[in-house]
């Protein structure tokens, strides 16, 4: 039986080398590498970079863009701040003016009735003083003839007979004056 085995290679011929190292086909393999290098080039540079070229300059445009407006809006944030800060300085030194005048009025109410209870009390007081040299006066009237009657009694008591009333008068008189 004779053995049949199935080649890809043509009979007769040797084995061929990898086709772009074959003598024969490499110049025009140059040549088409050339034009296809041309035409890529040519696409390269015409279509492709302007749109990446753009796209780099739209990138930039929009990062500037943001870039001013995050600059416009910090600037904005730092007014509104110190219009705050400003509004609270006003509001606060507000506050206080309203607290000294309050304290002003507080203090002159409170001085006006502290005038007015003095002038009361310095009032009763007078009246006080009054009643008491009133009560002082009739005590010391009454005193005299307590004493007066008191000391009868004692010498009575002493040596038994009542003294005469004028004698007791003249001498409650003269204990009184020293």
């Amino acid at each position: 039986m004779a053995e049949t085995t199935a080649h890809t290679e043509v009979p007769g011929e040797g084995p061929k080398p990898f086709p772009p190292f074959q003598r024969d086909t490499f110049a025009s393999q140059l040549v088409w590498l050339a034009i296809t290098f041309v035409v890529l080039y040519v696409l390269v540079a015409r279509v492709a970079l302007p749109r990446v070229g753009g796209i780099f300059a739209a990138r930039r445009g929009k990062i500037d863009d943001d870039l001013g407006q995050a600059r416009q809006r910090r600037e904005e944030s730092d007014a509104a701040l110190a219009a705050y800060e400003k509004a609270l300085a006003d509001a606060h030194a507000r506050g206080q003016s309203i607290a000294a005048e309050t304290h002003a009025r507080l203090t002159a109410e409170a001085e006006a009735r502290r005038k007015t209870l003095e002038t009361e009390l310095n009032g009763k007081l007078a009246q006080a003083e009054q009643a008491i040299a009133a009560t002082k006066q009739a005590a010391m009237a009454n005193v005299r003839g307590i004493a007066t009657e008191t000391a009868a009694a004692i010498v009575e008591r002493l040596i038994g007979s009542t003294p005469a009333e004028p004698a007791v008068a003249a001498a409650v008189d003269d204990a009184l004056k020293r």
